[in-house]
């Protein structure tokens, strides 16, 4: 069964969030608040994230586990929202302020296997560490 392209960009953030073992607190609040206010979201119903969130995992345990779910999301997704989607994972991995090395794979992995540029997934990276820099002290 195919994805919707919300379900895709929420797999993705989910396992963004995932790869280091645990979903923090601070990593579900993300999601939702990214669901909540960006327009590529528009549509979705913010009551569907639970059942989104335990297809993903379903996938996940299945076979071909993580390799299955990125293929699918990316394949679900129409070629202008990949930087979208990898900015997502991106988002959802640094708000932790501290990248796990199973994140970064994680990442690795995602930027490696969409269509998108190194400066790009460069900027896109640089951005989110600025916005969830906190002052010193």
């Amino acid at each position: 069964m195919s994805l919707a392209a919300h379900d895709a960009l929420i797999h993705l953030m989910i396992v963004a969030a995932s790869s280091d073992a645990a979903i923090t607190e601070r990593e579900l609040a993300r999601i939702q608040a990214l669901i909540g206010r960006l327009p590529v979201f528009e549509g979705f119903e913010p009551g569907r994230l639970a059942a989104v969130a335990n297809d993903c995992a379903d996938r996940l345990n299945g076979p071909e586990g993580l390799d299955r779910v990125i293929d699918e999301a990316i394949a679900a997704l129409p070629p202008l929202l990949q930087d979208t989607a990898y900015a997502l994972a991106v988002e959802v991995a640094a708000v932790d302020l501290h990248l796990e090395q199973e994140e970064l794979r994680y990442l690795e992995m995602l930027r490696d296997r969409l269509s998108l540029d190194r400066l790009t997934t460069a900027a896109i990276e640089v951005a989110a560490r600025a916005r969830h820099r906190r002052l010193p002290g």
